[in-house]
């Protein structure tokens, strides 16, 4: 009896790969054999001139990541350049979208409004909008006599040339109460070929920009996450609170977003991923300019790559980011792990 339980099971587990055997080949030839390939690139100086796999390839080992992350020069200054916009570029992104995106379910899920189709409809067709027709409009709304210029003229205030002012938000606030020059200390000092001033600078009005286009066209996308959690949370526990006397805001922070946690996780884990390998709306919108205000390093892999022919760095790059990403998204998920009383 024994023996047959065994062979039932032999014969289950190999139908079982017989099932899977082609999505995991899929994978293997579209998914993973590239990656291989683009990390063997990266350890090399192939300059796309014929296979990167043929005898004559330099093999220069680490070279191409010490140029980024140890070796004083241009590439890790634009590296570290890049890392700096990405930088403010999430602390941003990711918050306000999941901000408004949790403030937009909450208000279609309410369930005395009227419209709810409408409403929802609305929200999220941004999401499904190509990102290169949007970041083309934007560019005539944010263009120096566009609607947002014309909008803070009818306040009395002057808009920035947003597409070529290359100084960050920071610098301008300094700037408006008098600071005009940066404290030395700040300039004689810095780290990974960057001083503290540019450290510091804040996003610059072009990437604010960007940053304003980001949030508009993904918060619909997260919106559905929410409304689907917001869906699924117990009415019996809102009326609970309801009787303990909790007001909208204690619901919502002690009982509304517990219960939702693990959908807060999801959207913050998928905004952080987002956000780091940004690279069409750079490309439409700004190409890295003002003065490399705008340079991401999904960006500057792909002009180190196709632009400047260095095929090594501008995977090395990639992979450096992929590492990136890895880092955060375990940081985050040790800051919003399960605490025990």
């Amino acid at each position: 009896m024994s023996r047959k339980r065994s062979a039932v099971r032999g014969g289950e587990a190999v139908a079982g790969w017989l099932f899977v055997a082609p999505v995991v080949v899929i994978l293997g030839l579209f998914l993973l054999l590239p990656i291989l390939m683009a990390l063997w690139v990266s350890l090399t100086g192939w300059n796309g001139q014929g296979s990167p796999f043929r005898s004559g390839v330099p093999f220069v080992g680490t070279d191409n990541y010490a140029s980024l992350l140890t070796e004083d020069g241009l590439p890790r200054q634009d590296f570290m350049t890049s890392i700096r916009n990405n930088l403010y570029y999430v602390l941003l992104v990711v918050p306000i979208q999941t901000a408004l995106a949790l403030g937009l379910a909450l208000v279609v899920n309410q369930r005395m409004l009227k419209s709810k189709g409408f409403f929802r409809t609305a929200f999220y067709f941004p999401s499904v909008t190509s990102s290169v027709a949007i970041s083309v409009v934007f560019l005539f709304i944010f263009a120096n006599s566009g609607a947002v210029n014309a909008l803070l003229g009818m306040v009395g205030i002057q808009g920035p040339v947003w597409f070529n002012d290359s100084r960050g938000l920071i610098h301008i606030l300094l700037d408006t109460v008098g600071v005009n020059s940066p404290p030395r200390a700040l300039v004689d000092h810095g780290m990974l070929s960057l001083t503290w001033w540019d450290w510091l600078a804040g996003p610059s009005v072009a990437m604010s920009a960007i940053i304003a286009l980001v949030v508009w066209t993904t918060s619909g996308t997260f919106m559905l996450m929410f409304l689907a959690a917001l869906q699924n949370v117990p009415q019996q526990v809102e009326e609970a609170s309801l009787i303990d006397g909790a007001n909208r805001w204690q619901r919502l922070r002690f009982v509304t977003i517990p219960m939702i946690k693990p959908t807060v996780f999801l959207v913050l884990t998928l905004g952080l991923i987002s956000t780091w390998h940004v690279f069409d709306q750079i490309y439409v919108m700004s190409q890295g300019n003002p003065a490399k205000t705008t340079l991401t390093p999904a960006f500057l892999s792909y002009r180190t790559a196709f632009k400047d022919f260095e095929y090594g760095r501008g995977a090395a790059i990639s992979f450096v980011l992929f590492l990136i990403i890895v880092v955060m998204t375990l940081l985050q998920r040790w800051i919003l792990r399960e605490r025990k009383s």
